[in-house]
């Protein structure tokens, strides 16, 4: 690509204009293509994101489809480009990025068209140096490990996709949310902010912001060969499943930088396999969150109990595992927490149930037609707090308005009280 893009440079004039025109689902394929520009000897200097592809396309019908292609502006970076000083990039970085989200939004592009039409803007700040530098001279990459601390091991392109999510959960959760990672006061669990962003992600410019059913065999990267003859025979279903699919290098990007670990979410809210994260559908969530007696229990109980907490009638089976006496414990035992390691208050803090586990329980005692449980959990959920209703209002502009969630919410909040 830095061959390529090398050659054209030098087909162009001083004061040439040129334009390259991308489209990819993963970073990784931008990370490449800048990377390739770059040291090809452009400067890109403005994008734009034109819708080119047709929502009915085949390979769209049941994806998170980008709708439009980014043409990238360049020109030649003068052989005398200064050297650019990291913390004056990193300053400018997020008006820039945030102005351009907003001026997109309005012309109605959305999710992933918008996130990488928004590397345009953020390459125009960091492309037209030489190169970019820190306080003590070490050179930020372009690209790096986004797990990293260090701006020069990081890399230049995981500070974009952390600012396209804090802006992108600042517009939907709240400022609180946005600065989360900093420990701010106010603001809901990881799980809803995981939810949040995957949902925004999904928004798509053409309009038809349809349910994304995640198949086992959709959203292959493009490198990856179809699985083997064998591998299809061992899942002979291809029943669709429920939920919401991302391809996992997105999801990735933006959840690191934002402090949330996926692997903690694993089977409670997501799905990983095969490259593909899938956000779990809220029918899946039902077992999970209310055990083995149902909601029809937990209903009863709502009903009945009129002052008990619904916080602790999520999640009925997952007790704390019995301490085992003596120093050796027996064949197939397993540690307790105190023997493991783990305190009490963190097992409780991560088995406790979130804000989204509530809503969610509320939209499953709807789909049940549980109603006077439902109004129970409401009440319970508005003395809480205004997070329950703050979230559900905003889960409720991003479920796809097909789909059974979207259903779901909108007539749980009809129920409640106002």
């Amino acid at each position: 690509m830095a061959r390529a893009m090398a050659a054209g440079r030098a087909l162009l004039a001083d004061d040439g204009l040129g334009s390259v025109v991308f489209a990819h689902k993963t970073t990784e394929g931008w990370e490449s293509l800048i990377g390739g520009m770059l040291e090809g000897g452009l400067t890109v200097t403005a994008s734009w994101p034109i819708q080119t592809e047709r929502g009915g396309r085949l390979n769209a019908q049941e994806q998170a489809a980008l709708a439009t292609s980014v043409h990238l502006v360049c020109r030649p970076r003068s052989k005398d480009a200064p050297v650019g000083d990291w913390g004056e990039v990193l300053r400018e970085l997020p008006g820039r990025v945030g102005d351009w989200m907003e001026r997109l939004q309005e012309e109605g592009v959305r999710g992933a068209d918008l996130v990488f039409a928004c590397i345009g803007p953020a390459l125009e700040i960091y492309s037209k140096y030489s190169k970019v530098e820190d306080a003590a001279g070490r050179e930020i990459p372009l690209g790096g490990n986004p797990e990293a601390v260090e701006p020069h091991e990081r890399g230049f392109l995981a500070y974009v996709w952390e600012t396209v999510g804090r802006v992108a959960l600042e517009q939907v959760l709240g400022t609180a949310e946005a600065k989360a990672r900093n420990g701010a006061a106010g603001a809901v669990e990881e799980d809803a902010r995981l939810t949040a962003l995957f949902l925004w992600t999904l928004q798509s410019t053409n309009g038809n912001n349809q349910q994304s059913h995640a198949r086992e065999e959709a959203e292959q990267p493009d490198d990856i060969e179809e699985d083997t003859v064998e591998d299809e025979e061992e899942q002979p279903s291809k029943a669709k499943l429920k939920g919401f699919a991302l391809i996992f290098d997105v999801v990735r990007r933006f959840a690191q930088p934002l402090g949330i670990r996926l692997p903690d979410w694993e089977g409670r809210i997501i799905e990983t396999k095969k490259g593909i994260v899938r956000l779990l559908g809220v029918s899946e969530r039902a077992r999970q969150l209310f055990g083995e007696a149902g909601a029809s229990a937990i209903a009863d109980r709502l009903e009945q109990e009129r002052d008990v907490s619904p916080q602790m009638m999520l999640f009925p089976e997952l007790e704390q595992a019995p301490k085992i006496k003596g120093r050796r414990k027996k064949a197939g035992a397993s540690l307790s927490a105190e023997q493991a390691g783990v305190s009490d208050e963190a097992l409780q803090g991560r088995r406790g149930a979130t804000t989204l586990d509530r809503v969610h329980a509320a939209m499953l005692l709807q789909a049940s037609g549980r109603a006077n449980a439902l109004r129970a959990l409401i009440k319970a959920e508005q003395q809480r707090g205004p997070d329950f209703l703050r979230l559900a209002n905003a889960l409720s502009a991003l479920y796809p308005k097909n789909s059974e969630e979207k259903r779901l919410i909108d007539a749980m909040l009809l129920a409640v009280p106002r």
